[in-house]
C-alpha cells in the first residue's frame, strides 16, 4: 500500500469523479497483486453479469477484514462504497479511503442524512453505490445479521436496482476476529439476479428488504455447501 500510495495521491488531485475512479483502478492493481503474493485465488460467479453502462445499489454480506480487498477485486465498474467514518483515522489507508469512500457517523443522525444524500448525489453522476446492508461485521452464528432500510429506501427513491453479491469465503480466508488467522485459498464472489425496483415506493422498502435478505440467505447457505 506504501507503494501505491505516491500514485494514488497524484489521481486525487484529478477530484473526486474522475480521480476516484482512476484510484479504483490502481487498487485493482493492488488487491491482484497482494492476493498472488498471499496465495488467494479471486473468482466471480455470475448469475447474472451487471451491465457495465447501468447504475446498480450493490449489497453485499459483510464478515470479515478481507473484505474491502475482496471489493475491489469484484466489482468492475466505476463505484462507491458507504463506509464507517473511524476507519478514515488509520494511517497511510485513511487518506484512501477517504478519496474513494462515502463515509458515515452512525452515532450521529445529521451526518447519516448527510450520506444518504451523498449517496444519491454519486448515482446522479452514473456511478454505482456499494452498501453492506448489515451494518457491522456479522459476528452472529447465522449466515446473515439483519439489514438496515437505507440502501432499500435510495433504491426506491433514485429507482435504482439491487444487485446482491455474496463474498463466499472472506471468514475462512480473514476472520475478523482474529488478526493472524489470514490464510490463502479459493475467494469466490457471486452475483446474484438484479433485483428491480421500478414503482415501488417507500411503503415497499421494508418488504423489499425482506425479499433481498431471504433471497442472500438462501443462496449464502446453498452456496457453502460442498
Amino acid at each position: 500500500m506504501l507503494l501505491i500510495f505516491p500514485f494514488i495521491f497524484i489521481a486525487s488531485l484529478w477530484g473526486r469523479i474522475k480521480g476516484g475512479n482512476f484510484i479504483y483502478h490502481i487498487l485493482r492493481l493492488w488487491s491482484g497483486a497482494w492476493f498472488f503474493l498471499v496465495g488467494i485465488r479471486h473468482k466471480n460467479i455470475y448469475q447474472a453479469k451487471p451491465d457495465p453502462k447501468k447504475q446498480y445499489i450493490f449489497v453485499i454480506n459483510h464478515r470479515s477484514n478481507l473484505d474491502a480487498a475482496i471489493l475491489v477485486e469484484t466489482i468492475r465498474q466505476p463505484f462507491r462504497p458507504l463506509g464507517k467514518v473511524e476507519i478514515s483515522k488509520v494511517p497511510v489507508f485513511g487518506f484512501i479511503y477517504r478519496t474513494v469512500v462515502v463515509m458515515v457517523d452512525r452515532n450521529d443522525a445529521g451526518n447519516r442524512a448527510k450520506s444518504l444524500r451523498n449517496l444519491k448525489s454519486v448515482l446522479k453522476k452514473g456511478i454505482s453505490i456499494m452498501i453492506f446492508p448489515e451494518g457491522t461485521f456479522n459476528e452472529t452464528d447465522q449466515p446473515l445479521k439483519a439489514f438496515y432500510d437505507g440502501a432499500f429506501r435510495i433504491a426506491i427513491e433514485t429507482q435504482t436496482p439491487i444487485q446482491p453479491v455474496l463474498f463466499l469465503d472472506s471468514f475462512k480466508r480473514f476472520k475478523y476476529h482474529h488478526l493472524l488467522s489470514l490464510n490463502p485459498g479459493p475467494s469466490r464472489s457471486l452475483f446474484l439476479e438484479p433485483i428491480p425496483v421500478d414503482g415501488l415506493t417507500l411503503a415497499d422498502a421494508k418488504s423489499l428488504k425482506e425479499r433481498v435478505f431471504r433471497i442472500m440467505e438462501e443462496n449464502l447457505i446453498s452456496s457453502a455447501l460442498p
